[in-house]
């Protein structure tokens, strides 16, 4: 059987689309057809073949990880899918032996692989995962929004480590993880969600998703602004995003005593902090968040998109053929317009 896929071929930037084989089914595989896919700052990394996609992609390979599609075959000890169930992916593939995957921390396993970047992915009409990395959804489910589970879940899993409810928030970086953080935050009952980034057109989109206000550091010092919003205190929590040096200081100083953080986004370099005066004296409580929980996070991503508590489809701004991927990738990389960008296969 063959397929149609995004692969990149050499370590030089771009990729090309292929007729490749389907791989045999393992016994704990299963075969689905791709009904959407979304590209993932990941992806953009790996299509640029920056210093990070060197580091850890071995091309060729077939990228992508966020998909939504149809199970159309099972491996002979696949016990929880069936032919026609409609899943999302779970992109860390465990190893299941760790002391971290034993503990219940697979999401953090210490020989952890990642679909799309260690093995071949998404991009592509005809995807095969491991069981483990196969969510069940819905049947009604809209396949575009099943594509954005994975980065959802992203947002839910670091927003979720607090009690949110009547507190202030501030999310630096609205890009589309940062964006499902605010309508997480609005959802899980935060009192005023400051939403702070340097492109408009992301803080406009942070809006419809619920943020009280917004803010852009490139025309305001936003500490001072969100101080003057709290009567002084500081934010309750405050969520990075971003990834930016400065946007980490500035969502410490932001932040009150005693508040809480999760830091999300990764920044490229290491960043300078004054430890005594933003985490010590301030006794602040900050947590490392790194994907989903598995699977714990699925459960209460499912929830929040099934219930309707939050809307996650503004942050879909575009939409693509497969065939197309090299616009989607220049919409992403060269213009300030795109949210979340979807791949039809």
């Amino acid at each position: 059987m063959k397929r149609i896929a995004l692969v990149k071929e050499r370590p030089v930037p771009g990729a090309a689309l292929k007729e490749v084989d389907v791989p045999e089914l393992g016994p704990k595989d299963v075969l689905v057809k791709v009904k959407a896919a979304a590209i993932c700052g990941t992806d953009i990394h790996i299509y640029a073949w920056n210093d990070w996609a060197r580091a850890r992609v071995r091309p060729p390979m077939i990228f992508g990880h966020e998909f939504c599609g149809e199970v159309v075959e099972t491996g002979e000890d696949v016990t929880q899918l069936s032919p026609g169930d409609l899943v999302a992916a779970e992109t860390h593939i465990p190893c299941g032996a760790c002391f971290q995957c034993r503990t219940g921390a697979q999401h953090i396993c210490r020989h952890m692989a990642i679909l799309g970047v260690h093995t071949d992915g998404a991009f592509t009409d005809y995807a095969v995962i491991p069981e483990i990395c196969a969510w069940k959804l819905p049947p009604q489910t809209d396949p575009e929004v099943g594509a954005i589970y994975e980065p959802f879940g992203v947002a839910a899993h670091g927003v979720l480590m607090h009690n949110l409810a009547g507190c202030s928030v501030a999310v630096f970086g609205c890009g589309p993880i940062g964006l499902f953080a605010v309508g997480i935050a609005r959802a899980a009952g935060a009192s005023h969600v400051f939403a702070v980034d340097v492109i408009d057109t992301r803080l406009r989109l942070a809006t419809q998703m619920g943020a009280t206000m917004t803010f852009n550091p490139n025309k305001q010092d936003v500490p001072a602004a969100i101080l003057a919003q709290t009567k002084g205190a500081g934010v309750d929590c405050f969520i990075e995003l971003s990834g930016s040096p400065a946007a980490v200081k500035q969502g410490f100083a932001a932040l009150r005593n005693g508040g809480a953080v999760s830091l999300i986004g990764l920044p490229a370099q290491p960043v300078t902090l004054d430890l005594t005066q933003e985490i010590i004296y301030k006794e602040a409580r900050v947590f490392g968040s790194t994907g989903r929980g598995m699977f714990d996070t699925w459960y209460r991503v499912t929830a929040f998109l099934e219930s309707g508590l939050v809307d996650p489809r503004p942050v879909i701004t575009h939409r693509f053929s497969l065939s197309d991927y090299d616009k989607a990738f220049e919409v992403l990389i060269k213009t300030e317009d795109a949210g979340k960008v979807i791949l039809l296969p």
